[in-house]
């Protein structure tokens, strides 16, 4: 069973950037598509980005094109996720999650980290 860990939040300006990091252990991290959610105060839980373990166009929510990146290192089982142009709109908790299947959106995930915050102040 793999496990999660995210990193890299905090409080940040407006216009700023920051890198989120998703270390996995306890599975085969390059046969897991992996995801990153957030869920604000109030808000639903929403898919910001996702990319499939077997390749393939990652996927962002319209709000975050242009401004996010997805990736993955295999060689050291961590997903990232680059964070530019900051809105105050981006803040929340910051999910980290992972399945086994190829598809990304519309699915359910079968492993999750536990949250990292992140704050933009305007």
């Amino acid at each position: 069973q793999v496990q999660l860990a995210e990193s890299g939040g905090g409080l940040v300006q407006a216009g700023d950037s920051l890198r989120l990091s998703c270390a996995a252990s306890g599975g085969t991290f390059s046969r897991y598509s992996m995801a990153w959610f957030r869920q604000a105060p109030g808000k639903q839980r929403e898919l910001v980005a996702g990319i499939a373990w077997n390749g393939g166009s990652p996927y962002y929510t319209n709000s975050v094109k242009g401004r996010f990146t997805i990736s993955r290192d295999n060689a050291k089982n961590t997903v990232y996720l680059q964070m530019n142009s900051l809105k105050p709109e981006d803040t929340a908790v910051y999910y980290c999650a992972a399945r086994s299947e190829s598809t990304i959106v519309y699915v359910s995930y079968d492993h999750w980290g536990q949250g990292t915050q992140v704050t933009v102040s305007s």
